[in-house]
Formats: C-alpha cells, sequence, structure tokens
C-alpha cells in the first residue's frame, strides 16, 4: 500500500490513524502506518510532554505526527475566563435541567472535569507546539483549516510538514494558497467536526483542486476495499480516526460506551453541534436530541458551548448515563463490532485493499479482452 506521500513520510501502508490516545498512536505507527495524536484534550503542557516522552519510547523509529485545533486568524488578549463569562445564564440552567432530568450526580468534592476542550484556544494550542517540537514529530495537523502563517513557517524551519482538514474543495485551496503540504478531504461521513459533502464526492473534487498537492481520503473509511477505492480517486493515502475507538490500545474509561460503539449501526450517529459549537457527528444520544430541538435554547457558538458542555459530559462519563453517554464517531462505526488490536485492525485492512486490487485487475484484465 505504497504511494508517493507513504514514502515521503517513510511508512509502509499509506495509512495515517489520528487518535487521542498515545497506546493507539504508537501502535499504529508500529504496525507501518503514521500515528497522529491528537493534541485538544491536553490543557496542560507537562501533561503533553509526558505522552510524547512515552511515545517516543514506544514507536520503535517510526514516524509519528501530532493533530492540533486553532484558528487561522488571532485574537489578541481572550482568556478562558472572559469566554465563560459570554455564557447566558439561561444555557447554564438547561444543562442542568437535562443533567436533573436523567438524574446525572453531581462530581465528588474536590473532583476535578476531566473532560474540557481547550486546545482550540489559540494560546493553548500554541503551548502545545512549544513542547511538540521538541520531539522529532514529522507532521503537523490542524484540525480547524490551515494554521496560522508563523506556524507554518515554524513547522517548515523544522522540516515538519503541514496538513489541515478541509471538507470542500474551496477550503482545499485555501489551505493550498496557505502553503500547507498535504489536504485532508474529509467527507460528511466523518467523526468529529466535519462538512456537508460525502467522501465519494469530495475526494476527487480536492485532489483536482489543489494537485499536485497530496490529499488523504477522509470520512466513513474503515476497509482495505475503500482504502482501494479512495486511492482509485486520487488520494495518496488515508486518514482514519473513529476505527481506532473499539482498538483494545484505546482507553475511553468506559466500559459502557465501549460497549455502545461496538453497539451501534452506521444509522446511529448525528451531525450536531451539541459538543463543541460547531457540527460534529457523534453518537446520537438523548443529549444531542435536547440540544438540537426546536424547542431548546440551542447551541452557543465555538468556543462558547464546549466550555458550557464540559462538567456535565464530565459527569455523564464518569456516571456513564447510558441515555446521555455519546462520543464524536463516524458512520464507519457500524463496522466495529469487535474489540480488536490495532495490528489486527491493520492486517484487516492491508489484506481487504489486495482482495480489492486483486479484484480490480481482473475485471480490468477482462475488459481488455472483450
Amino acid at each position: 500500500m505504497q504511494t508517493e506521500l507513504s514514502r515521503r513520510l517513510g511508512i509502509e501502508h499509506a495509512i495515517l490513524g489520528f487518535t487521542p490516545f498515545p497506546a493507539v498512536a504508537a501502535a499504529i505507527s508500529r504496525a507501518g502506518g503514521f500515528g497522529v495524536l491528537g493534541a485538544v484534550r491536553y490543557t496542560a503542557p507537562d501533561e503533553l510532554a509526558r505522552d510524547l516522552d512515552w511515545m517516543q519510547d514506544h514507536v520503535e523509529g517510526r514516524p509519528y505526527g501530532l493533530d492540533v485545533v486553532m484558528p487561522a486568524k488571532k485574537v489578541e488578549g481572550v482568556s478562558e475566563a472572559d469566554v465563560e463569562a459570554m455564557i447566558p445564564d439561561g444555557h447554564r440552567q438547561f444543562v442542568r435541567d437535562v443533567l436533573a432530568k436523567h438524574g446525572v450526580p453531581e462530581l465528588a468534592e474536590g473532583e476535578a472535569s476531566g473532560w474540557r476542550i481547550t486546545g482550540w484556544m489559540e494560546q493553548v494550542a500554541r503551548s502545545q507546539l512549544d513542547v511538540a517540537f521538541d520531539y522529532p514529530i514529522a507532521l503537523l495537523a490542524n484540525a480547524l483549516g490551515s494554521p496560522p502563517a508563523d506556524v507554518i513557517r515554524r513547522a517548515h524551519d523544522r522540516g515538519v510538514l503541514v496538513a489541515a482538514l478541509a471538507g470542500s474543495a474551496r477550503h482545499a485551496r485555501k489551505h493550498a494558497e496557505a502553503g500547507i503540504d498535504i489536504v485532508v478531504a474529509q467527507g460528511y461521513e466523518a467523526g468529529g467536526h466535519t462538512g456537508e459533502i460525502a467522501s465519494m464526492v469530495l475526494t476527487p473534487e480536492v485532489v483536482d483542486a489543489v494537485a499536485p498537492l497530496p490529499v488523504l481520503a477522509a470520512g466513513g473509511i474503515g476497509s482495505g476495499q475503500q482504502i482501494a477505492a479512495a486511492l482509485a480517486l486520487g488520494a495518496q493515502g488515508v486518514w482514519l480516526g473513529s476505527l481506532w475507538l473499539t482498538t483494545t490500545e484505546a482507553d475511553l474509561h468506559s466500559p459502557a460506551l465501549t460497549r455502545k460503539l461496538l453497539a451501534a449501526g452506521s444509522g446511529d450517529t448525528v451531525r450536531s453541534r451539541a459538543l463543541t459549537g460547531k457540527p460534529a457527528r457523534q453518537l446520537r444520544t438523548e443529549w444531542t436530541e435536547a440540544w438540537d430541538d426546536p424547542r431548546g435554547p440551542g447551541t452557543l457558538p465555538m468556543p462558547l458551548q464546549g466550555l458550557l458542555v464540559a462538567e456535565a459530559v464530565s459527569r455523564i462519563q464518569r456516571y456513564e448515563v447510558q441515555e446521555l453517554l455519546g462520543t464524536p464517531v463516524g458512520q464507519i462505526v457500524g463496522r466495529m463490532n469487535s474489540e480488536r488490536a490495532v495490528q489486527d485492525v491493520f492486517d484487516d485492512l492491508t489484506r481487504g485493499f489486495e482482495q480489492a486490487v486483486d479484484r480490480v485487475r481482473r475485471i480490468a484484465g477482462r475488459g481488455r479482452h472483450a
């Protein structure tokens, strides 16, 4: 499964795997792919440094990267406290009402919220980069458009490739103009923040829009056959995220959530603003239903929504409240029906890829003799 990009990255298979779990990212790299650690959950630089130290010890010399969430435009002088003060009291009451309706207990006295998305705030993301650039990361990806110009220069000065996610050809062209090296064409089917165009349509549009820049296909991919299709559409590799959530190396801290993922079908996700304020595909739950109900107050824009629901999500996860328990995940969740090691997933992907390529070759061979 070699392409020009995989050779440039020094990996055996053109599979890049995004994950919030260091153990999964390291296992992806060891399996011959390229592990990309998501940084958005790290609120303190020393926490990120600790996990990058761990990855250095466990990737066996294989390359890996980091994914951050930062806006292209800089906003000066805005603190987290300033943002918190913008949250309306009515929205805070709505959160309390939903939690009370489902009997969600308070966190124990002194127990801090374990889930808090602050990595989208520029000062936090920049502090993550200050740490990350002390490590031999080979790729910096940004999930919220192109990184600021000075960040791109800083990465390039260190020989680090820069990738950015795009949900349309227009977004992809902006990334190319900004000087990024790789475009991730993320289709509607993907988990987390995603646009409105399906992967089968989006991938070739982006390939044509940014040629000769390499494109990774993302969204709804979880088999070797789908990888073969992505490469046939012009992609130089794939970017997989949801598929790793049910691997044995993943650490969801919630057996109940793992069971929900294993039981979910491809129709059990919804694209909702409930988690961050931007449309993000996630498991459909009574939590997402409450926020999407037109009788409710509606979600707040990013980053207000993420701060508003942070403690609530921590409580839901801490007490595994079944009706409200969810996570970002793509439509590929319908194929995630067993817990497997990362290496086993890779074996299945490469086997399926070979079968698909052989099938196409046989069809092409018959076509030539027709």
